[in-house]
């Protein structure tokens, strides 16, 4: 079976991240289906039947975002609080849809990883800032496979946009190949 891949980023067409990683990914719709909330929801009304029908229908989930304020896009949390809700994806009268249903998460931290460290910038690994969406798929019984990132997009102070973007650009095509090897260990 395929894997969803529920992107949310609320500017797609500005992410150089987010865009590369789906660009990759429609190049393997056998494989990926590529859900862009904001594309789909502009309005912001998310139709909670259609997207519980589309999670279904997949084997597997992932949630790609950038990081935002050390969390998800709004949508996104709205998206979950309004999908996962009981009786479907937890508690009783049907709600085991999550259960044992493999899911993972693909974000954009946009500063070094040496910065998401307990002795870095922020205190804390970018997996320690990410827990609640363990625990949720946890409290789902999901089978949560951890994170794929990518570090570093915000551009170094002094630098051209031209000097900022050649070595991304290198480092983020390494990363999409290591995306989509992530992407596949979902299936094993």
């Amino acid at each position: 079976m395929k894997t969803l891949v529920v992107a949310a980023h609320p500017s797609m067409e500005k992410s150089t991240v987010h865009k590369r990683w789906l660009e990759e990914l429609r190049k393997h719709p056998q494989k990926y289906t590529v859900h862009d909330l904001y594309k789909t929801y502009p309005t912001e009304k998310i139709d909670v039947e259609k997207e519980r029908q589309l999670i279904e229908a997949h084997e597997n989930l992932v949630l790609q975002f950038p990081i935002q304020w050390f969390n998800s896009p709004s949508l996104l949390k709205k998206w979950m609080d309004e999908v996962f809700d009981y009786g479907w994806a937890y508690g009783s009268n049907g709600g085991d849809k999550l259960k044992d249903r493999k899911v993972a998460l693909a974000v954009s931290a946009g500063i070094r990883v040496s910065d998401y460290s307990e002795n870095g910038r922020y205190g804390h690994t970018l997996e320690q800032i990410l827990i609640p969406f363990k625990t949720t798929f946890f409290y789902c019984q999901a089978d949560y496979r951890s994170i794929h990132a990518f570090y570093g997009e915000e551009k170094e102070p002094g630098g051209t946009e031209k000097e900022n973007l050649k070595p991304m650009k290198n480092e983020l095509e390494r990363n999409t190949e290591n995306y989509l090897l992530f992407l596949d260990k979902l299936h094993s």
